[in-house]
């Protein structure tokens, strides 16, 4: 077992019992589940909707590289410089040399799931460099010193009064501020940093291909902040956000409102097309775009796993998931947690280590029924498993007692040879990690082929 995999399974553990966990998460996607249903009758048809967005997502990847030659051609002929970056490292070594170059000592950041996955923070931290987050959500995750919960809410783990406690502790406010009072707390100590920061770092929803522009859809408006106010914008985001036209926003902007947040759209939504042109008066003067693949092309290579990267990162398949709403988003360990990050994460980090994440499935199917763009989680999940098996992930413990399994499951005349009270004491002695939260398994004295043959008979 991986180290990984022990953490997740202590973890787990701790936190599926965690009664104040459970009320605070299931409170909060209440509130997301009333309102999903509001946003989708938009919709003439919400299931048609979906069906075109796999398709025009499918015809993006299939293209990837097309579409993204396209994009680097529109944005670079309007004054962007586009930046390739193969790994996490590279990624941030652009990130550096820019900031380097502009002297930087704050940087201000809206909601960025990639910049996690790069873990930005910290570098630029180790850089000198004052890493702000915008999103109230993130920055309230940040004065905690803790990532994000989720990937469309970071901070669905909190109540209101856990905001209080902590803004009290970090800020020195009162603790019984109500939510618009911590919520003026924090925009007032955000703007100082807008009209101080020398750089502005946001991601990008969408990549849009035939005008060379970056989509970026929020509520709070402290993205187009971030990009717009410091005199350097940069855009670090992944390969597999492309979509092929200006045309497919009409689609994709609703349903990941809907889907994400149960708005028919969001607040604001933004298409970056390059820095400062002639004639404007505001904007930034640079515009730095770093495509990301880290691991993006693993899945590209796999034929059946490459559909996990049509997801648009709504995030509802983590609101649906019994597991995620059990144990939590920071147990996952990972920037993508819930069944998406269970079906991308080991193909990003290394199946040997991750492959225990696919397993953190009851493999309900309500992923894939929830899932904005219809992407067949449960299935990625069982792919994911055999994967790990094909690649001799699995011990020599696992493989032996599968082939044991195997080998009775196939012969009828071994099935029926060890009674039931056999059958159970070798399960639940042998099987412990199914034991360790679960009552003895009981099995029937007779099998049901002993019981029809008896029948049978008489």
């Amino acid at each position: 077992m991986s180290e990984q995999a022990a953490t997740f399974i202590a973890k787990s553990t701790i936190k599926a019992a965690d009664r104040e966990h459970r009320r605070k998460i299931n409170f909060n996607i209440a509130k997301y589940n009333a309102v999903v249903p509001v946003g989708k009758q938009q919709f003439e048809d919400v299931h048609y909707a979906r069906e075109r967005a796999k398709n025009r997502k499918w015809q993006a990847i299939e293209n990837l590289d097309q579409h993204l030659l396209a994009f680097e051609q529109k944005i670079t002929a309007r004054g962007a410089k586009v930046l390739w970056a193969e790994t996490a490292e590279e990624a941030l070594e652009e990130v550096r040399k820019i900031c380097a170059a502009k002297n930087c000592r704050t940087l201000v950041k809206s909601k960025s799931m990639v910049t996690e996955e790069i873990h930005l923070n910290r570098f630029l931290e180790e850089q000198g460099i004052e890493s702000v987050e915008t999103d109230l959500g993130e920055y309230i995750q940040q004065l905690d010193g803790e990532p994000p919960y989720h990937i469309v809410t970071p901070a669905m783990h909190k109540s209101k009064e856990d905001v209080a406690r902590l803004f009290a502790q970090k800020l020195g406010t009162s603790p019984n501020l109500s939510p618009s009072e911590l919520t003026l707390v924090a925009r007032d100590k955000l703007r100082e940093k807008y009209a101080s920061a020398e750089v502005g770092l946001t991601g990008a929803n969408f990549i849009v291909a035939d005008v060379g522009g970056i989509a970026v859809t929020e509520n709070e408006g402290n993205a187009r902040l971030s990009c717009a106010l410091p005199k350097t914008h940069i855009v670090v985001v992944g390969i597999e956000k492309v979509i092929p036209s200006i045309n497919d926003l009409p689609l994709f902007w609703p349903l990941l409102s809907t889907f994400g947040t149960g708005q028919k759209v969001t607040v604001y939504n933004s298409l970056v097309t390059g820095p400062r042109q002639p004639g404007e008066v505001d904007g930034p003067e640079e515009l730095y775009v770093i495509l990301l693949d880290n691991g993006r092309t693993n899945l590209l290579a796999d034929p059946v796993s490459r559909e996990a990267l049509y997801c648009i990162r709504c995030g509802a398949c983590l609101n649906a998931c019994p597991v995620y709403k059990n144990i939590g988003g920071h147990t996952y360990q990972t920037t993508y947690s819930g069944p998406i990050g269970a079906v991308i994460t080991p193909h990003l980090k290394g199946m040997d280590e991750w492959k225990h994440l696919s397993y953190a499935s009851s493999l309900c199917g309500n992923c894939t029924e929830v899932c904005a763009v219809k992407i067949n989680l449960h299935e990625l999940l069982l792919h994911n498993r055999s994967e790990a098996v094909q690649e001799g992930a699995a011990t020599m413990a696992e493989r032996t007692a599968w082939k044991l399994w195997k080998r009775a499951m196939l012969h009828r005349s071994l099935m029926n040879l060890a009674p039931g009270n056999i059958k159970g004491w070798v399960v639940n002695r042998f099987v412990k990690e199914w034991k360790a939260h679960r009552a003895d398994l009981v099995f029937p004295k007779k099998t049901f082929n002993q019981m029809w043959r008896e029948e049978e008979r008489s």
